[in-house]
């Protein structure tokens, strides 16, 4: 059940809903749950909330006139000049707050093949909960 919670909380935080895993994935390392265990299953979380993201923005022309849609366009409209500016590679900054969110969205809107997103989301996201996991265990 530990690890459905980090899971769900994990997806989302990788959609544009604004909430935080890493609180949680600190928490249970804090409580000695096996480190490459809640890396894996956070990683899986936030990719699939990433992938959510990209296929929000896919569909974005479908749903981008309608009132409930969190993204206004001039947020996408940024969002698509810094991915156009930037590639694909930025997918290697999916991990930070505020702006990872937008450039997965924007992968979408830009077509990018879901296979090369998987891969470079997967990177990045893998690489923060490693991050993470490796200073709280080196704190504790």
């Amino acid at each position: 059940m530990l690890y459905l919670g980090l899971f769900t909380v994990a997806l989302l935080a990788a959609t544009l809903l604004p909430m935080q895993s890493e609180a949680v994935m600190v928490g249970l390392l804090v409580a000695g749950h096996p480190p490459w265990a809640l890396v894996a299953v956070a990683s899986l979380g936030n990719v699939l909330g990433s992938t959510i993201n990209w296929w929000l923005g896919r569909e974005l022309q479908r749903f981008s006139g309608r009132r409930w849609f969190p993204v206004g366009p001039e947020a996408l409209a940024r969002a698509q000049r810094a991915y156009a500016r930037h590639g694909r590679w930025s997918l290697l900054l999916s991990w930070m707050p505020i702006i990872g969110d937008p450039i997965t969205l924007a992968a979408g809107v830009m077509r990018e093949p879901l296979p090369r997103f998987l891969v470079l989301v997967a990177i990045a996201k893998t690489a923060r909960y490693v991050v993470l996991a490796v200073a709280t265990l080196h704190v504790l």
